[in-house]
């Protein structure tokens, strides 16, 4: 029986002196599963709708495009989304406080390939590219980008492993954060646990 206890004692010691996990990532989530709160609403709103747990983005017959803002603005941030590919041409991004910038999802219009973890700038197109996208891109399930944005510095991670490295020279200071539903394509696009730590 005083083995027994020895035994209870020691193992309560272990657990009081083991350090718990980090469980606070420090991030929020802008996205809360069941509706558009927090976001601007486009008038007429066709294109973004929310289905068991997840925002969904669909072209709508005139291929108008669309893009969803948060109503917050940001200064430097990391934003995180979990987002699946739909059906026809996915051509969607995460903009960075304007439409001028934002972090590619899919294909570049422009250069008719994937692009996904890729920063666009205005004027400038894909200054350069994300590495080793083709191997980590899950094309029929759920993929994770990370995207930092501090300044001009813009990092990336795809499904845990940094991609991209870019600085630009001129940024909006602060922002919306945007989700983009390109115009001229036939598309859907899923989003989900989209967070947002501030920096």
């Amino acid at each position: 029986m005083r083995n027994a206890f020895s035994f209870i004692f020691i193992f309560l010691l272990t657990l009081a002196c083991t350090p718990a996990e980090e469980t606070a990532s420090g991030m929020t989530e802008i996205f809360n599963g069941s509706d558009l709160e927090g976001w601007q609403i486009p008038d007429n709103n066709i294109w973004w709708s929310v289905e068991d747990g997840m925002l969904k983005a669909a072209s709508d017959t005139a291929q108008t495009g669309s893009i969803l803002w948060t109503e917050k603005e940001y200064g430097d941030f990391i934003v995180q989304a979990d987002f699946k590919m739909g059906e026809g041409t996915v051509d969607s991004g995460i903009f960075l406080r304007s439409d001028d910038q934002q972090i590619q999802i899919g294909e570049s219009g422009s250069l008719k390939r994937d692009m996904t973890a890729s920063p666009y700038i205005a004027g400038e197109g894909y200054p350069v590219e994300a590495e080793g996208v083709q191997k980590l891109l899950k094309m029929d399930g759920w993929n994770t980008l990370k995207v930092k944005a501090q300044g001009g510095m813009y990092t990336t991670w795809l499904n845990g492993q940094e991609v991209m490295n870019y600085t630009a020279q001129e940024v909006q200071q602060s922002g919306p954060i945007g989700l983009q539903l390109h115009p001229n394509r036939d598309m859907t696009i899923d989003f989900r646990n989209i967070m947002v730590e501030e920096i």
